[in-house]
């Protein structure tokens, strides 16, 4: 390791140089707080982190999250030294179409592993990160996957509970190669942390089994000790506790929380480049700095192509490996999955079916982990649990992740181990506690990641348990985030069908519904469609001769109410399944007005839920069965009776409409 003290308080004045220069320029950023954590994340880059210089994607990388997302432009000009970002996009930063947006966006940035903005969840996910290192260390062998999973976290960032309930799994799981920079500079935006916060980090973490270590996080050489120190501990993840000064390097406005989110005044930043020894000049990247960080280039190249070699040598000699690799390597879309079969005429709940299915994937796709916010018998992941054993207490090579009561930090775990790749991530939980979880779904579909949520206990069916339990406005709340995909299944068969499309996706996150309740489970030899239909969306699942009269729309449960309240008329009517809004509103024009024709203007809808976003397929006029209030505690059935939610009461709605 390279130890030039004078040529690494100048890269690190230039880092901050570029972090004022890039924040004045856009007129917006926070430089404060990237430059109290300039000194340890300059170091990580220039000293430990290992990556390819010439592929950002290089597998067995080390990763870096920026949980404290405000930060990117520190982030930004560690990426320029790195050669991964041009000069040209530090100067666009915040601006249309650059490459440096506000917050790190992963699908656009080379070198950005997560897109980190709202605080805690880049630390949630980085707790993904490593426990896909760990379990794909397990299966192929540290040759192949050996890496450290870094973080640069903040105040704001375990002021989140969502940090915290993360840590407690990560100190649990015994997440050794998790190491996470907190810079504890004492400073957030609204003032300083001590009117808001009397926690004593050490006892929280050191109380969830993380070794923790307190440096100054301007000595350079106590960086790199933390490091080192960090490192060699195999059972423990670590935090690094930073103590810094918030805008360390200005001349007027150290520990100044106004630093924390607005640019540096033009006579600031040139007296504070004096004091750090810069030229005045804008972007001031001289070439000795960028030999001095990229000091290590030649080695990091001949472990990349030694890792290569290893890799071609281990898929040719050994067949287990190279089947696993493939599976590993494989993308979802060109998954071959068999589900099983169900019984028609029985009565099965769709959480069950679900149940069903994941025994049977549990063997035909070895990298799926997953498990379920302490509701294991509810959710149907008993026997997956038993079968794979849990993580972490039972070895790395086990797949059940016991998130406990959790349901936040589970799914930013999912997205975690979504963005490292090479595992398929599941969590289940009920429906309403889909509320917990929602900014990381949002997140999920931000970044492009097919993480599969299982939502059982969909409506007030739930009963006994009460409104507290009983969704109402959940499924159309989640079909309000963009990109997602709301898979609401009519029976067992169509369970199947959705998860199928659901596991198969390389892009979009899945949310599926799932009743308590048991279900006919429709024969498709009356109901041919419910064997497939669910790829489109939307489709006709009984249909009459020639133009409907009637169009009877449902989803999930509801499917088999607009089935029965159809026997009742005696005009032609087509019941139409929209089991997933996204996919059928994906579907072509011609496609849609196929299965709802213009003409027919005669509709009506059935969904245990909120109405409103039904209209859109019936029209501003058409009839509505659904739920805009709160449950109660008591027996299902009875509560269908009181809502209205029977054939004969559908029927009459329709009739006093239509």
């Amino acid at each position: 390791m390279k130890d030039d003290s004078r040529m690494d308080q100048k890269t690190v004045a230039v880092v901050k140089g570029l972090i004022m220069d890039g924040v004045a320029k856009a007129n917006s950023g926070h430089p404060g707080g990237a430059m109290s954590s300039a000194d340890f994340a300059t170091l990580l880059y220039s000293d430990f982190l290992n990556f390819d210089p010439d592929d950002a994607q290089w597998f067995n990388r080390d990763r870096f999250i920026l949980s404290a997302g405000h930060e990117s432009m520190l982030l930004y000009s560690l990426l320029h030294l790195t050669g991964f970002v041009g000069m040209d996009a530090l100067k666009e930063f915040r601006q249309m179409g650059s490459l440096t947006p506000g917050h790190p966006e992963v699908h656009l940035t080379p070198g950005v592993e997560a897109t980190t903005g709202p605080l805690g969840q880049g630390f949630g996910m980085s707790v993904g990160f490593a426990v896909a290192e760990a379990f794909l260390r397990q299966k192929l062998g540290a040759d192949v996957m050996d890496h450290f999973t870094y973080v640069l976290s903040s105040d704001g960032d375990l002021q989140e509970p969502i940090a915290l309930g993360a840590a407690s799994l990560a100190g649990l799981w015994g997440l050794g190669k998790l190491v996470v920079f907190y810079d504890s500079n004492k400073i957030q935006l609204a003032g300083p942390t001590n009117r808001v916060d009397c926690a004593d980090i050490r006892k929280v973490f050191e109380g969830m089994c993380w070794q923790v270590l307190d440096i100054d996080g301007h000595d350079h050489g106590q960086i790199r000790k933390a490091v080192q120190d960090a490192k060699l501990e195999g059972s423990k993840p670590t935090l690094i506790v930073c103590n810094t000064v918030m805008a360390k390097g200005t001349a007027n406005m150290e520990g100044d929380h106004n630093t924390h989110g607005a640019p540096l005044k033009a006579d600031e930043i040139a007296a504070s480049k004096k004091k750090l020894g810069l030229p005045a000049e804008d972007f001031h990247v001289p070439g000795d700095v960028v030999d001095h960080f990229r000091s290590r280039y030649d080695s990091m190249r001949a472990t990349v192509a030694d890792w290569k070699k290893n890799l071609e040598s281990k898929l040719a000699s050994d067949k287990d490996f190279a089947a696993l690799w493939n599976k590993i390597t494989t993308k979802r879309s060109a998954l071959d999955i068999e589900w099983p079969e169900f019984t028609p005429g029985e009565t099965m709940a769709t959480r069950k079916a679900w149940g069903a299915c994941l025994n049977q994937v549990t063997d035909q796709l070895p990298n799926l982990l997953g498990g379920s916010a302490d509701l294991d018998p509810s959710n149907q992941t008993t026997k997956f649990r038993e079968t794979v054993g849990n993580f972490g207490i039972d070895g790395y090579g086990a797949r059940n992740l016991a998130y406990g009561v959790r349901e936040f930090p589970m799914a930013a775990i999912m997205n975690g181990m979504a963005l490292h790749g090479g595992v398929i991530p599941f969590g289940a939980t009920f429906l309403t506690f889909a509320d917990y979880c929602r900014n990381a779904i949002r997140m999920s579909a931000l970044q492009e990641l097919p993480s599969l949520y299982i939502f059982t206990h969909d409506s007030f069916w739930v009963g006994e348990d009460g409104p507290t339990h009983q969704p109402i406005e959940h499924v159309s709340s989640l079909r309000l985030i963009p990109d997602v995909i709301d898979l609401r299944p009519a029976d067992a068969t169509e369970t199947a069908v959705c998860l199928d499309i659901a596991f198969k996706q390389d892009k979009h996150p899945s949310c599926v519904f799932l009743t308590r309740q048991g279900l006919p489970v429709l024969d498709p030899a009356e109901y041919p469609a419910v064997t497939d239909g669910a790829r489109k969306g939307g489709y006709v699942i009984k249909d009459c001769e020639g133009t409907p009269d009637l169009i009877i729309a449902a989803s999930g449960s509801e499917v088999s109410l607009a089935l029965e309240t159809a026997k009742l008329f005696k005009r032609k009517v087509r019941v139409v399944n929209i089991c997933s809004f996204k996919l059928f509103d994906d579907q072509p024009e011609s496609y849609k007005k196929e299965i709802l024709p213009p003409e027919v203007t005669a509709r009506a809808a059935a969904e245990a839920g909120r109405t409103e976003l039904w209209h859109k397929y019936v029209g501003c006029d058409g009839v509505v069965l659904g739920l805009d209030h709160f449950g109660q505690s008591a027996p299902g059935n009875q509560l269908s009776e009181k809502y209205g939610f029977t054939p004969e009461n559908f029927a009459r709605l329709i009739r006093e409409k239509y």
